[in-house]
Parts: structure tokens; sequence; C-alpha cells
């Protein structure tokens, strides 16, 4: 996914575990967030949750990616993510999507 997004013209931050994206969207506050909801240390759904406690980052876009999308929507909006993308991702749309999201 880093390197279609790259391919985009899109600049990427990486987070390998729910800690670290937190950390990292502290450091860089990207325009957009996509986290995975099932990862080490931290799952997406509290990561996300930190990440809104945060002043500076309420307003960023938070995309969770989900192989479980009919069985936690509800959820992943209430904790705070803006939208669900379904695994496999379809990565033609993914462009369209960020595209949707981020304001230049």
């Amino acid at each position: 996914m880093k390197i279609l997004i790259q391919t985009h013209g899109f600049e990427t931050i990486t987070a390998r575990d729910g800690y670290e994206a937190v950390e990292q969207a502290k450091k860089y506050q990207p325009d957009i967030i996509l986290m995975d909801l099932m990862m080490p240390v931290m799952d997406g759904f509290t990561a996300t949750r930190l990440i809104r406690e945060h002043a500076e980052l309420k307003e960023i876009p938070i995309l969770a990616i989900t192989a479980y999308s009919d069985t936690c929507n509800g959820k992943v909006l209430e904790v705070g993510f803006n939208d669900v993308l379904s695994k496999p991702l379809e990565f033609e749309n993914l462009k369209p999507l960020l595209n949707q999201y981020i304001v230049d």
C-alpha cells in the first residue's frame, strides 16, 4: 500500500504497531491516517481513540482498514474513524478516496 500511495504522489509515514501510529501522528500531524484495526502492541481502535484525545489531531481524517467491516462498522465510527475500507482494498479506488479526504 505504501508504494501505491507514493506512486500517486503522496508522501507516507509508516508505523509497525498502534503505539507507534499514535507517536507518528503526534510527531508529523499527517493529512490523513490509514489505520489497520488489527495490529500488535495496540489495536487500531485504541490508537484512534488516543489520537482523537489530542486537540491538534482531532480533525485529521482516519480511515479504518479491516477485513471485518460488516461486523465493526458502528464501532469504528463511534471510536472516531471517518470511514471504513474493506480488505482486500481496491487499489484503483485509493487515489480518489485519498483526494476526497485530503484538502490542499
